[in-house]
């Protein structure tokens, strides 16, 4: 078992190119400052001369760095989703082994406390018994699973809607405005879909006429007062296209974001409780596994041992 920067940082070196291009994609963790997208400022930098020089197109160097970085962090995706996998398992593994083992200790501990109040009286055994029975928790039945779902008779009227997508109950019908009828009459003939020139302008006129019939079957004259403003001031002017330069800085920047994040991710894995007890046993965990449950059947031992004790 290797952690996603260790089995990353071998990918890429493995790869030759990307490792070369320096993209700082394999940097170690918590330094989100080497990222791929210092690496197409890096790379960006010398395009201009040296792109003339060599006559190709000035964005040559950058969607190179794009490119690398790309590589660089699918690698790095597949490093965590191995390791997030890992631990998938070993948690099924690590419940399906001991779980049993911790639910009896769980229980031999609130049968000790129980004996213990029983014996002493005291208020307070009594609150650690409460609380240690309290720990071993009871497989919920049905009417617990679906609180507020069943009844008696079965799921109620409400949920078996939302299993069935049926309404439970018919809609209160809207009688529209006097003033929210003018307004969609008035939006209807100015908008219709049949005065566009072009197939582009329909389809807008489409879109906003399926705005329009929502909000009059809402009654909802505010919306339309809303939306004829919105029609009277036109269509939204087209944004400007973004040059190939600035799609490639852009791209870096994603990326290094997307690395970033995913850093995140793999610390996340490494310091939880399981990743934590990988890290004890990488290379053999089935063994740190039998290794738990043979102190865990002790001090089960202890326990029934301590139990049988006090019972006399």
């Amino acid at each position: 078992m290797t952690t996603p920067e260790a089995e990353q940082s071998e990918s890429v070196s493995a790869a030759g190119e990307p490792a070369a291009e320096g993209t700082g994609a394999h940097v170690p963790a918590g330094s989100g400052a080497g990222t791929a997208g210092d690496a197409g400022a890096g790379e960006a930098a010398g395009t201009g001369v040296e792109g003339a020089a060599a006559g190709g197109r000035p964005e040559e160097r950058l969607e190179r760095a794009v490119r690398a970085a790309e590589q660089a962090l699918i690698e790095y995706e597949i490093a965590v989703d191995t390791f997030r996998i890992e631990i998938e398992n070993f948690s099924r593994l690590h419940h399906q082994k001991l779980g049993p083992m911790y639910t009896r200790l769980d229980e031999l501990e609130a049968d000790i406390a129980e004996v213990r109040a029983a014996l002493s009286g005291d208020p307070e055994d009594m609150r650690r018994a409460h609380e240690a029975r309290a720990r071993v928790m009871p497989m919920p039945g049905v009417e617990e699973l679906f609180h507020g779902w069943m009844d008696s008779d079965g799921l109620f009227p409400e949920a078996q809607a939302m299993l069935t997508d049926q309404p439970v109950r018919t809609p209160p019908r809207v009688r529209p405005s006097e003033g929210a009828r003018k307004l969609y009459r008035e939006l209807a003939r100015k908008a219709h879909p049949d005065l566009a020139q072009d197939e582009g302008e329909r389809k807008r006129r489409e879109e906003f006429i399926t705005r329009v019939n929502a909000a009059y079957a809402r009654g909802d004259e505010a919306l339309l007062r809303e939306l004829s403003a919105e029609w009277a001031a036109g269509p939204v002017p087209a944004e400007r296209r973004p040059s190939p330069a600035e799609e490639l800085y852009a791209r870096l920047e994603w990326l290094a974001q997307r690395k970033e994040m995913l850093t995140l991710v793999a610390r996340e894995l490494e310091e939880s409780a399981i990743g934590s007890m990988l890290r004890l046993a990488p290379d053999d965990p089935d063994s740190l596994l039998d290794e738990i449950a043979e102190q865990l059947l002790a001090q089960v031992a202890e326990k029934q041992a301590e139990l049988q004790a006090l019972r006399g």
